[in-house]
């Protein structure tokens, strides 16, 4: 597995992997996680995205945005038949890894309340909880991991 930038050429897989990654959600949030509804041809016209792939098939991607002081990990999605393979953990020290290379000593990421399955996942991984907030119609929990 490797990780590079995504292309122009990948949106529409890019789309697909959100959805799929994301549609389990919908019962619980009763209406599509925000990931379902990016927009990714301006993120990735803005090179934020960042593509696993093994081969020529994407597994995950993650969007990274530069933030005063840290990186913002805005999207976070491994292919379903992919997850439990370390590609989440991969795509999670890339973000570390930019916020590094930015000279920034943070990375924070949010999640969404009924994503139960991630408020385990990230404390695992070294990230804290720090706020929990109602935003666009959207019950979400915010994570930071402290890089120095």
């Amino acid at each position: 597995m490797s990780i590079r930038r995504a292309v122009p050429a990948d949106v529409a897989t890019i789309q697909a992997l959100a959805y799929a990654a994301f549609e389990r959600y919908v019962p619980r949030i009763g209406r599509p996680p925000a990931p379902m509804t990016a927009d990714y041809v301006a993120a990735v016209d803005a090179w934020h995205v960042h593509v696993a792939v093994d081969g020529d098939q994407i597994l995950g991607f993650a969007v990274l945005r530069d933030r005063p002081g840290y990186v913002l990990l805005d999207i976070l999605a491994v292919l379903p038949s992919a997850q439990g393979q370390g590609v989440g953990g991969r795509l999670l020290a890339l973000a570390e890894q930019t916020a590094r290379e930015r000279r920034v000593a943070e990375v924070r990421l949010c999640t969404n309340e009924a994503m139960t399955e991630n408020l385990g996942y990230y404390p695992r991984r070294g990230y804290v909880e720090f706020r929990r907030v109602e935003e666009d119609g959207y019950r979400r929990v915010y994570f930071r991991k402290s890089l120095s």
